[in-house]
């Protein structure tokens, strides 16, 4: 299992990668509002879907109300860093 460190912006046009941060964050925007818990939902749902993994492999670990958020994905360190290379990459093509 391994961490992934994010700054989400909901209630975005468009759910999408925007890049990373000095900080080792990744920045993403998440089309749902962030009323009643949707934001998370949709932000599980959307790194499970750029990850290949099941939603069920990704679980919030921390931040659920705020915009500072680590999630929890099923798989080892080195895997998470390579698809999260080639998500990242595809978005921005």
């Amino acid at each position: 299992m391994s961490r992934l460190k994010l700054r989400v912006a909901p209630g975005a046009k468009q759910s999408g990668w925007k890049g990373a941060l000095p900080d080792g964050r990744m920045k993403v925007a998440i089309a749902a509002p962030p009323v009643d818990g949707r934001a998370n939902e949709a932000l599980v749902r959307f790194v499970a879907q750029a990850l290949g993994v099941k939603a069920s492999a990704v679980r919030l670990a921390h931040g659920a109300g705020g915009r500072d958020k680590v999630v929890e994905v099923d798989l080892a360190a080195d895997e998470l860093a390579r698809r999260l290379e080639r998500a990242t990459r595809g978005e921005a093509e």
